[in-house]
């Protein structure tokens, strides 16, 4: 027996099966863009965890920092002591947010920092409803299901979830098939009707949204609507909470994803690639709306962060000022979008390749529909060539491209060759099978 059925007998059968997995082959190692597996395969991994390894994985000065810091501190309970490496990063954080966002809560998932921040817009406003947009994806936990609209099998068999939440609808114009600006004006007088008719300005706590859809299909959310939520938040004293977990730290080849629309948050949520694979997550605000979190209404045992996390957080926001991945990230961002249309324009698909820097999104749609199908074989033809990606959207029919945010030209070139050579085998044996049926 190999070491791979033996591993898969022994040992996989003591993991719960409600973890999907793309690759079933156990993986033991990673550098860079690239793992390995228990055979000794490789390959080039562009999911990053779901955009959590932005810095490729087991990046040095990562490592080096959290060696460095396991032998001083591994754990410091927030409410007992104040762990030097917490005081560091919330300073280093707080000179790459925005001016308004000087103060931190940590934690250690996306989900908890939503709750948070859900949790900080109601306490201060005095306010119990919250809205959130068609598609979006917050997390897991029961708050966290109710807020997210990407996929039903996030909140089936789980109902009721907790209530006053709102859904309005998401501009989007390549699904409706409409100009852009009729996309945005449509969802802008959907929010406004959504006041007057199920929860009022004056019991609505916060709007919350991604900037770029994650689990919804890596759809942008236009400039005109962020900047048109930012007025109706401001006429009505209701927050606005940008969800950052996926779309943060350079990937989108800003900062923040929401850079871009010049839109102020009131409150940002960040987690995924802050620590380079290391469990963290954060919400920030101004001082004087955390001000209004009472000492002791909010935390957690490890709330506060891993002394472990904040030192490779630090080392994260030095290898992104260090070797420029903003501009990396928009650089090679609009390169492996412009060879994705290229290899996508022999197909008799409607098709979209959308995205900022590298969090970008291949949409296809056939005569008949989402083309969930081509996607899924095209996903799988491409693991067995050696290419990691995962696919999206409600209908399940975009692929996503998260390579780290400091992948290379070439390894976005081989990437490239893979889904191409993919991309040929899967339509060839879709007409082979249309021939002989």
């Amino acid at each position: 027996m190999s070491r791979q059925n033996d591993f898969s007998v022994e040992m996989t059968s003591a993991i719960s099966s409600v973890w999907g997995r793309l690759a079933k082959t156990p993986i033991v190692r990673g550098e860079g863009s690239w793992v390995y597996d228990i055979e000794g395969r490789s390959y080039l991994d562009f999911t990053s965890g779901i955009g959590v390894t932005a810095t490729g994985h087991c990046h040095p000065l990562v490592v080096q920092a959290v060696q460095e810091q396991a032998s001083k501190l591994l754990f410091g309970q927030m409410n007992c002591m104040l762990p030097e490496k917490t005081v560091e990063y919330s300073r280093a954080i707080r000179e790459v947010t925005p001016d308004s966002i000087d103060t931190f809560f940590f934690s250690n998932s996306g989900s908890e920092a939503v709750e948070g921040a859900i949790k900080l817009a109601k306490v201060s406003t005095g306010r119990p409803n919250v809205i959130a947009f068609q598609g979006g994806f917050h997390g897991r936990t029961a708050m966290t299901m109710a807020l997210t609209s990407s996929k039903g099998i996030y909140r089936e068999g789980y109902q009721p979830l907790p209530s006053g939440v709102f859904f309005s609808s998401f501009p989007n114009a390549f699904r409706d098939q409409c100009d852009a600006d009729l996309a945005v004006k449509t969802a802008l007088a959907d929010l406004e009707r959504l006041l007057k008719t199920q929860t009022m300005p004056s019991e609505t706590a916060a709007m919350l949204i991604e900037p770029v859809l994650g689990e919804g299909g890596y759809i942008p959310t236009p400039k005109a609507f962020l900047q048109g939520l930012r007025e109706v938040c401001d006429r009505t004293g209701i927050l606005l909470i940008v969800d950052e977990i996926q779309s943060g730290f350079a990937r989108s080849g800003h900062m923040w994803a929401h850079e871009s629309s010049e839109v102020r948050p009131d409150i940002l949520i960040m987690a995924k690639g802050i620590a380079s694979g290391l469990p963290m997550s954060a919400i920030g605000a101004s001082g004087e709306l955390m001000s209004k979190w009472q000492p002791g209404s909010h935390g957690g045992t490890y709330g506060g962060g891993s002394p472990l996390a904040m030192a490779a957080g630090l080392a994260t926001l030095q290898v992104i000022r260090q070797e420029h991945l903003i501009e990396n990230a928009s650089r090679e961002g609009e390169y492996l979008s412009n060879r994705l249309r290229d290899c996508l324009s022999r197909l008799p698909h409607r098709t979209d390749v959308r995205g900022p820097g590298l969090m970008i999104g291949v949409e296809l749609i056939s005569e008949h529909g989402p083309d969930k199908e081509l996607v899924t074989h095209l996903q799988h033809e491409c693991l067995n060539r050696g290419l990691m990606l995962l696919t999206c959207g409600i209908g399940g029919n975009v692929i996503r491209w998260i390579p780290p945010v400091n992948v290379s030209r070439s390894e976005i070139d081989e990437a490239i060759d893979i889904f191409d050579q993919s991309l040929n085998s899967v339509m060839e044996k879709r007409e082979t099978l249309a021939l002989t049926s």
